[in-house]
């Protein structure tokens, strides 16, 4: 029997999580980004997203042998026990707003109020995503090396299963 292997990959707004899903569909691997269905915006905290917990671990529980998801909320953390791997994904404060200022895909961070609050979680959240990541990939390079950290990531896992694991290690985009 083939053993499943969930990876997931994390990290603040404008790292690149989406885009990552994209490609890694074009090249036929089953990946998910939570923002499609996945989530709703939190009751107590306005603006603040969930990941709706019954639809994710559906996800999870589903029959593909490897499926990359991609997002970040509070209550991931319930879930971490169901990835095999964390990778969290960053990038410098001064990329982050850039790219939240390019892109085209969604409106968030495009007021100053929004951009602060980017900044106020990348001083609070990603250190404690870093603090549960097994790996972590810095964005900064071109995508399709950034690609191939993330599937080097889940060689490395596949090889920790079978007792050839090399250490993981940072990987900084160049």
């Amino acid at each position: 029997m083939t053993q499943r292997l969930r990876i997931l990959l994390t990290g603040m707004s404008a790292v690149g999580k989406s885009t990552l899903v994209g490609l890694l569909r074009q090249r036929g691997y089953a990946a998910v980004d939570t923002d499609d269905g996945y989530t709703t915006e939190s009751i107590g905290q306005p603006g603040e997203v969930l990941w709706l917990e019954d639809r994710v671990q559906a996800l999870l529980d589903g029959p593909e042998e490897l499926l990359f998801v991609a997002g970040c909320a509070r209550n991931q953390v319930a879930f971490r026990d169901d990835f095999d791997l964390t990778v969290l994904l960053s990038a410098p404060a001064e990329v982050i707003l850039q790219r939240l200022r390019d892109r085209d895909t969604n409106d968030f961070g495009k007021t100053p109020e929004q951009e602060a609050q980017v900044l106020a979680d990348l001083a609070e959240v990603e250190p404690l995503l870093r603090s549960v990541a097994d790996h972590e990939i810095v964005t900064t390079g071109p995508v399709e090396r950034t690609l191939e950290q993330v599937l080097e990531s889940s060689r490395t896992t596949t090889k920790m299963r079978a007792g050839a694991a090399k250490p993981l290690r940072k990987w900084v985009g160049r």
